[in-house]
């Protein structure tokens, strides 16, 4: 094995992405820690892949509803609760929970312990949304319901009041 294919770094191979298990952008939104292993700039911007760990008793994004992107949850490990139109499913380690576009949802970790899941983005639309959440946060706005809504706004989401 040649010194180049050993590193952990992301590189690009003619067919091939690889990440290693240290690599990837880290976006934090409060006690949310997102790794970004696909932002969609190697997949033509049909998918973006990440990694997400929820602290215990971390709440979710309010309910809201994507129109132009598919999302997928894969549950690594612990519990995630999630509220899909007004049905709740309690998602351990094994679930896949996909949500279609103009699907209400919303998930927390209502749980003692870490959650972590997986989530796909179809297209990557959505993970610009999660770093202007973090710049947001790093510039000393807060975070309140109208500054989430107004930049889900910019990436084709809007929040389900027809459901609150």
């Amino acid at each position: 094995m040649t010194e180049e294919a050993k590193t952990n770094e992301p590189r690009a191979a003619s067919a091939a992405t690889v990440v290693g298990p240290g690599d990837g952008e880290t976006i934090v939104v409060g006690t949310t820690r997102m790794r970004v292993l696909e932002d969609g700039s190697h997949t033509g911007h049909r998918l973006a892949i990440a990694e997400s760990v929820l602290a215990p008793h971390t709440q979710g994004p309010p309910q809201h509803r994507h129109t132009r992107h598919d999302e997928g949850f894969y549950i690594l490990s612990g519990t995630v609760r999630f509220t899909v139109e007004d049905e709740d499913y309690d998602a351990t380690a094994g679930t896949l929970v996909m949500v279609p576009p103009g699907t209400p949802h919303t998930f927390a970790n209502l749980t003692g312990q870490p959650a972590v899941m997986l989530s796909t983005f179809t297209p990557d639309l959505y993970v610009q949304y999660f770093r202007d959440l973090q710049d947001m946060l790093a510039g000393g706005r807060p975070l309140t319901p109208q500054a989430n809504i107004d930049a889900m706004s910019r990436y084709a989401t809007e929040p389900a009041t027809d459901l609150t």
